[in-house]
């Protein structure tokens, strides 16, 4: 069995890294926690007169800089004056120059919104009329690149290191204090502290590019890097170094003071221990949740040490489980895994998952708002994938639970057959005869401590052998050869014990259990990573209908009696759902303009490769008249000049196309005229 751990540890390394690639890939480089919920000038509006300021409010409040948001005009060059100002609350300001001559203008922003994560746009509005740009900003990339990946990485290892750690050292405590001298064990526990050092570091490192430029360039950037340590972002991280410094002693003590003492004298440290290890376990996952999710939005007093448990109790189930994992397959033969290790055990990972029910339940109800959050938007289609592993990963936890239930049967079983063995009577034991010479004589002696001290005390055989070179050298080559064969005969007898010990069916099918279990956990460890760089539904939801709400009452002030219409698409195809706006100015017989806008779901410009818009009135079998739009922005298209020749219930058909094969025509009936 033992042969066959390094291709299974293997396989779960590869799976780690298919996973973890996956999901990095499918996230997107601009996984934002905050988002756009409103803007003045809104985007797409044609206004008479050139704005003094262009201001953005966002669903949280965010960090900015002087280059967060900026104002391009027609040839792309700079018309605002510096860094934006906290005008009230979430809403921010930038002043723009005086005399702004009349064309399209480009508002992009990137700030890093208060739960650490970085958010970018852009959109257009108009002065007087819309105009050729020489503006290029399809959806900011931010957060992404290599930068972005080595970032995800860093944060996924981050999370890895804390379970394997804190779940190690509190299966050691609390189920396996024996386990405190197994050199696997050891390994394990200083790995996971290691891994979470290495990872916070790397982390603190990247957060400057991550958060601004994305080069590589800028990892070692000692300004960025002080600029880092004012944020909240890099307050935590430091702490967690800190923190991290304190669970090196508790490490430091766990192997070796506690190892080193009786089992009466760990009793007396084990509570201190424990009282110990919970403190600075709950400090390193409060690292987490006074940076992230938890920290903004609804409820965050009560969030925060709800997200605290939660992360614990990750750990004590997934870090636990791989502490069990090493016991029973790197156990030593002279130390091995009791079946009540594995039962006491089962009941902490039995309170876990009660824990991680709990905890979870309240914190999908925080994040996703509505049922309708829960399929609609990416954070929910991750989340139900994460229940699934989870439920999944709970039922083989329960036939693991059977299997300790029946490893623990045959180790009574096997106790009391011990306790009713017949002992040989000491009158009916075989004396073996006298060893007198050779090999066997030099095995006695050294099993037969009264024959050596016998030796040691007779003056006359130590001189005889002091005076009898050949007799002496032959003893000594008998004594290193006894102690030969009985290091071969150990050697012999311990592969012997773990050869039975392996040979039960109930160890063996716990071990495959638990390994599967492992499989299971580091794909829910991935995902669960992805999850937490990932917008929240309720956030996704509120943007969306904020930016659509903007846009419908920002062209209905800019002129009264322009039609608007809003349609959904879906074109089947990867990224392929989105809605399309029309606005027709004045919206009358005789000639209008019309803008055309196409928004992601979470109502983000999208730029697709073709618009395409067709009139139809069909009671005067009228049409279809097409009207092919420019391009004039990220998302925006323009056309003017388009001739109604009656009035009339016209159907106004869209086509949109996402891809070289992926298109949809979506269409709706307005009175025109």
């Amino acid at each position: 069995m033992s042969q066959t751990i390094a291709p299974r540890v293997r396989t779960l390394v590869l799976l780690f890294l298919a996973v973890t690639g996956a999901l990095l890939v499918g996230a997107g480089p601009a996984s934002a926690h905050a988002a756009l919920t409103g803007s003045d000038p809104a985007q797409g509006v044609v206004v008479d007169k050139a704005p003094t300021q262009v201001s953005l409010t966002f669903s949280e409040k965010v960090a900015t800089n002087d280059a967060s948001l900026r104002v391009l005009d027609p040839k792309g060059k700079r018309v605002d004056t510096g860094k934006p100002s906290n005008v009230s609350g979430t809403t921010y300001a930038v002043q723009l120059h005086s005399g702004l001559p009349d064309g399209t203008y480009t508002v992009t922003y990137q700030v890093v919104s208060e739960d650490s994560h970085p958010v970018a746009g852009a959109y257009t509005f108009s002065v007087g009329a819309p105009s050729q740009t020489t503006v290029s900003v399809s959806q900011r990339e931010v957060g992404g690149g290599v930068v972005g990946g080595l970032y995800g990485f860093g944060r996924y290892l981050s999370y890895a290191g804390f379970i394997v750690l804190v779940g190690g050292a509190a299966f050691v405590l609390a189920c396996w204090q024996r386990g405190s001298g197994v050199r696997a064990l050891q390994r394990l526990v200083v790995g996971g502290w290691l891994t979470l050092t290495a990872a916070t570091l790397m982390l603190l490192l990247l957060r400057g590019s991550y958060t601004g430029s994305g080069k590589v360039g800028d990892i070692f950037d000692l300004d960025l890097l002080g600029q880092v340590l004012q944020t909240k972002s890099g307050a935590a991280l430091v702490s967690r170094l800190l923190l991290l410094a304190a669970a090196a002693l508790f490490i430091a003590v766990l192997f070796g003071a506690y190892d080193k003492r009786e089992d009466e004298e760990k009793r007396d440290l084990t509570f201190g221990l424990a009282v110990g290890g919970v403190v600075v376990a709950a400090g390193l996952a409060a690292s987490w949740a006074m940076a992230e999710h938890a920290s903004v939005g609804l409820q965050a007093g009560i969030a925060m040490p709800v997200d605290v448990v939660h992360l614990l109790a990750v750990a004590g189930w997934l870090g636990g489980l791989a502490a069990l994992l090493v016991a029973l397959y790197r156990a030593p033969a002279d130390t091995p895994l009791e079946a009540a290790a594995v039962r006491r055990f089962s009941g902490v990972a039995f309170g876990s998952v009660l824990a991680l029910v709990a905890t979870g339940t309240y914190q999908s109800w925080r994040q996703l708002g509505s049922w309708s959050a829960l399929t609609g938007t990416r954070y929910g289609q991750l989340l139900c994938v994460k229940i699934g592993l989870v439920v999944l990963l709970v039922g083989i936890a329960w036939i693991s639970r059977r299997w300790t239930g029946r490893l623990s049967e045959g180790a009574a079983a096997a106790g009391a057959e011990a306790d009713t063995a017949v002992e040989v009577p000491e009158k009916e034991q075989v004396t073996a005869p006298s060893v007198t010479s050779g090999p066997a004589r030099a095995a006695a002696t050294a099993e037969d401590p009264e024959h050596a001290i016998a030796t040691a005390e007779d003056p006359e055989h130590a001189i005889a052998t002091a005076e009898d070179p050949e007799r002496a050298t032959a003893t000594a080559e008998d004594s290193e050869r006894a102690a030969q064969l009985a290091r071969q005969q150990a050697a012999v007898d311990t592969a012997q014990r773990k050869k039975l010990r392996d040979a039960d069916p109930h160890r063996f099918g716990l071990r495959r259990s638990v390994l599967a279990e492992a499989g299971v956990a580091v794909v829910l460890l991935a995902v669960t990573t992805a999850l937490t760089s990932t917008e929240p539904g309720r956030t996704e939801e509120a943007a969306a209908k904020a930016t659509s709400s903007s846009s419908s009452s920002s062209a209905d002030a800019s002129s009264a009696g322009a039609l608007t219409l809003d349609m959904s698409f879906d074109t089947g195809g990867t990224d392929g759902k989105g809605v399309v706006s029309i606005d027709l100015d004045p919206a009358r017989v005789g000639g209008n303009e019309m803008h055309v806008y196409v928004q992601r779901p979470n109502g983000r410009a999208f730029d697709v490769p073709e618009v395409k818009v067709a009139f139809t009135l069909e009671a005067k079998k009228i049409g279809p008249l097409p009207v092919a739009p420019d391009h004039i922005a990220t998302g925006h298209w323009s056309a003017t000049g388009v001739q109604i020749p009656m009035a009339g219930e016209w159907k106004i058909a869209v086509t949109v196309r996402t891809s070289d094969i992926d298109q949809t025509t979506v269409s709706k009936n307005a009175q025109i005229g």
